[in-house]
């Protein structure tokens, strides 16, 4: 596969998840030409590296050595620390976010906002915080605000401070809390942790709302919220084997499959919920 062609990397991951196809997402991810490949125990992932050895070398593909690393019980993976554990973020990730001057141009926002936004699964309350730091990018005139630099100040914090993203289980029951602000949405994915019976993010979500949404009672801006969480994690609660809970601050929500009178979006948003 020569370098340089538009089509080469499409290419190439189609070819290795081909050869790969009966491990992927058992005992192995590919992307593009990375591969991880991830076991219980030691014995166990003996076995997983020799079988995925055996189908590159079938295939004529070949590993350079000075790029492999085995038996690992930590690893960088596409920005992530991933440990037995959980996953962190980078270290030098978030010490590139504590160093980053503040923006002084449209285009210094757009790359610190970039970058952040790759994290955000980590940080709670994302686009709320973010929020008066994305006002800039307007077609208006660039002026650096006090509430703009709280909010830069705010995610430095927030990024340095991040707590550890556990795994995620199918065999234990997920809880999902959803929150709604004036101009954003928000919610976290958890498990308990089987010792400690503590409940573990596994990703946070958030968004900002639109203009349309802005003008939502705060009812529905609760149940958007909700929704939007199972939409962004259907993967996870579609079809999860324990009943999923959800906790929200807005009592109302709980007559919500009761009443009598419902607007069509609402009633959508009820249909939703019953598929899941």
């Amino acid at each position: 596969m020569p370098f340089g062609l538009c089509n080469a990397p499409a290419a190439f991951t189609f070819s290795l998840n081909d050869v790969l196809r009966e491990y992927l997402n058992i005992f192995a991810i590919v992307y593009i030409d990375d591969i991880l490949i991830y076991s219980d125990n030691e014995n166990e992932h003996v076995q997983h590296v020799k079988k995925i050895l055996a189908a590159l070398r079938k295939h004529h593909l070949y590993c350079k050595l000075t790029k492999c690393e085995f038996h690992l019980t930590t690893v960088e993976f596409l920005g992530v620390i991933l440990t037995p554990q959980g996953m962190v973020m980078a270290e030098k990730k978030v010490k590139a976010v504590s160093d980053w001057p503040t923006p002084k141009t449209v285009r210094n926002v757009q790359c610190f906002l970039g970058f952040a936004n790759f994290y955000r699964r980590f940080i709670n309350h994302f686009s709320q915080t973010v929020a008066p730091i994305t006002k800039l990018l307007r077609k208006e005139k660039f002026v650096w605000s006090p509430e703009a630099d709280q909010a830069f100040s705010t995610l430095k914090k927030a990024f340095s401070t991040a707590p550890v993203l556990t795994h995620p289980y199918a065999n234990r029951p997920f809880t999902v809390e959803a929150d709604a602000s004036d101009v954003a949405i928000g919610a976290v994915l958890s498990q308990q942790n089987k010792d400690t019976g503590q409940l573990h993010p596994v990703p946070y979500m958030s968004r900002k709302l639109n203009e349309a949404e802005q003008n939502y009672v705060i009812a529905e801006k609760e149940l958007l919220a909700i929704r939007d969480a199972f939409k962004e994690w259907r993967h996870h609660l579609l079809g999860a084997k324990y009943t999923v809970k959800v906790y929200t601050d807005h009592r109302n929500l709980q007559f919500m499959s009761s009443a009598r009178l419902l607007t069509p979006q609402q009633l959508r948003w009820i249909l939703f919920f019953c598929r899941i």
